[in-house]
């Protein structure tokens, strides 16, 4: 597209918008700030307007927010023609075409697709019926949840042990409910920051009176003749009683709707360039269609050029102002998505916080502080370099951790300011679990090099 026809899309263009998410609302703003004045509209199968989700598994249940006041702030005015509460069912790469569950269509000159990921199901659809069994992914979901707690159950049990299911426990001990926790792993938050990690987050949720079970997998919900939930069955043939159970199996990319339109689409989520620009099913990069937040998986400089799916709140944000510029803006002045992977937690009085790729360490060291003591920074190795780093209430140490990223810098780490004497700060084996197995809910998944990647093969949860 020449100058003359760029200009012609930023004053008259048809801009859509799939995913009225965080990425959706900020590419959004971003397309107004940077001078787009044409036809805008956004599209959401939720009735909602663009919502926070982290406080969902956070402050709503803890009673500190309400699940309802949770909307995003608004940066600018973005004069949008709004099509809520009704889902993307189908997309016409050819016409240009969006089709919806009502029936109707929406043509576009640029796209964006920005519908995240939804909560995996409880595979077995009558059990995940029963009453008092939850996900957690929507406001509705929390408010839901948020009520059971409220009421005060007698037990909640929660699987998966990944960051949401983890979170959820907290919440619990600190109303006073009492919890028990299922991962099929050796111990939670494995597939996210590997075993050795995970058995200091497995320490710190007993001392705060969790009932952890690892090594095991949920056969089955048990309900009573009233259709509520009553009881857990474990492969270990242990039974636990509990009247609310919330599955949290990691998420599930909403890429169904695109199946047959000829984009890089499947389960890990939408291939597309540095750029945003969406890869079709040969590999080839469109020029009218782009991708950010959850669904995308794109490739990494500092990565290897690894294809990587980040469900991170901050990557959403800077990748959708990115395909923002990038849409309507002249080739020349494009410019690439190069966030450096973060996410945060807070569970059980910890601050959890990481910078870059830990599942793609193979050995991790303890640089600083002190396992024992819950207050250290781990950094992660691979092939001789930092890839990632971790911190327990220690963060002022990851922006320079972030730097060491960057550069290059090797690894096992020299640093002035390191104690040699602990055991600790020698290099072990991060312990990360098969990644062909997706349950355990990594925040970052490194999905191969591949842009569309027809030979892959999706191995459902088994918890």
């Amino acid at each position: 597209m020449g100058v003359d026809g760029v200009d012609r899309l930023r004053r008259e263009g048809r801009i859509v918008i799939v995913g009225a998410s965080l990425a959706g609302l900020r590419a959004a703003e971003t397309l107004r700030a940077e001078g787009f004045t044409g036809e805008l509209t956004l599209i959401g199968d939720e009735p909602y307007e663009p919502y926070d989700r982290p406080p969902l598994s956070k402050a709503v249940l803890l009673g500190k927010a309400g699940p309802h006041r949770t909307e995003l702030p608004r940066r600018r005015e973005i004069d949008a023609k709004w099509r809520l509460g009704v889902a993307a069912t189908g997309l016409d790469l050819r016409a240009g075409r969006v089709r919806l569950a009502d029936g109707n269509e929406v043509a576009y000159d640029r796209l964006l697709i920005a519908t995240g990921v939804r909560a995996r199901p409880w595979p077995k659809e009558a059990e995940a019926q029963l009453d008092g069994v939850f996900l957690l992914r929507t406001r509705d979901d929390a408010a839901g949840l948020y009520g059971r707690l409220k009421a005060g159950p007698r037990r909640v049990f929660v699987i998966g042990g990944g960051f949401a299911g983890c979170e959820v426990a907290s919440a619990c001990r600190e109303r006073g409910i009492p919890v028990t926790v299922a991962e099929r792993a050796g111990a939670p938050l494995v597939g996210a920051l590997g075993g050795v990690i995970g058995s200091v987050a497995a320490e710190l949720m007993r001392e705060h009176g969790v009932d952890l079970r690892t090594r095991v997998t949920v056969t089955a919900l048990e309900g009573d003749p009233a259709g509520r939930v009553r009881a857990v069955h474990l492969s270990d043939e242990s039974v636990v009683e509990a009247d609310v159970v919330v599955v949290s199996l990691g998420s599930q990319r909403n890429t169904e709707w695109l199946a047959g339109s000829g984009l890089g689409a499947g389960p890990r989520g939408i291939a597309c360039d540095a750029g945003c620009r969406a890869f079709d099913f040969r590999g080839i990069v469109t020029d009218d269609v782009f991708v950010a937040g959850d669904v995308a998986r794109s490739p990494h400089a500092l990565f290897e050029y690894q294809f990587l799916s980040l469900e991170h709140w901050g990557n959403a944000v800077a990748q959708a102002e990115t395909a923002a510029h990038n849409m309507i803006c002249d080739g020349t002045d494009r410019r690439p998505h190069l966030w450096m992977p973060a996410f945060w937690s807070s569970q059980f009085g910890v601050n959890i916080k990481s910078v870059g790729v830990p599942p793609m360490g193979e050995e991790l060291m303890i640089t600083q502080g002190s396992t024992a003591e819950r207050r250290f920074v781990g950094v992660y190795g691979h092939k001789g370099r930092v890839v990632a780093a971790v911190s327990f209430d220690n963060t002022r140490w990851l922006e320079f951790y972030q730097r060491q990223i960057e550069r290059g810098a090797p690894f096992p780490v020299e640093h002035p300011t390191l104690d040699r004497r602990p055991e600790e700060r020698r290099p072990v084996p991060a312990d990360f679990p098969d990644p062909s197995l997706p349950s355990h809910a990594a925040m970052v998944t490194l999905s191969g090099y591949s842009p569309a990647d027809t030979r892959l093969v999706f191995h459902p949860a088994r918890h």
